[in-house]
């Protein structure tokens, strides 16, 4: 299985379906969420290549309908306890301390089926809204 494109940029599907997306993506769109963290086993799974540097994505709703445009700014592998107080902050979710931070993602990525422990390999991608729309005329243009 590989990601959804639009247009031939990757999209970004933050969480699950349903009201904790469409939060993270307001959290986007209003410019608090500026990082999200992945399992490394879900790109192993899925085949699917880590995000780069410099690479556009269109954030997406339930349906896959482009939100916005995010570009990658960093892109740093690191264990789930290695993860810092800086990154958690960048999510922008409001997180009151690191253990918070854990605490959600632990139990986020439990219903999704996913045993994190604290060796468990993340992906912690920062990154920056671009565009609070879509028009593939304007990225097409751009030779993206």
């Amino acid at each position: 299985m590989t990601f959804p494109t639009v247009d031939g940029l990757r999209t970004m599907e933050l969480g699950s379906p349903g009201g904790l997306r469409a939060h993270l993506n307001d959290c986007v769109l209003n410019g608090t969420k500026r990082a999200t963290a992945g399992l490394l086993s879900e790109y192993i799974t899925e085949n699917e290549p880590w995000e780069h540097v410099g690479e556009r994505l269109v954030l997406v709703d339930d349906d896959e309908a482009p939100l916005g445009v995010i570009e990658v700014t960093a892109v740093l592998p690191t264990t789930f306890a290695e993860v810092t107080w800086e990154f958690a902050q960048a999510e922008g979710e409001g997180f009151v301390d690191l253990e918070d931070w854990r605490r959600a993602h632990r139990d986020y990525w439990a219903t999704e089926g996913e045993h994190v422990t604290a060796a468990t390999p993340v992906l912690c991608i920062y990154f920056e809204l671009v565009a609070r729309s879509y028009s593939a005329r304007d990225y097409q243009s751009e030779g993206l």
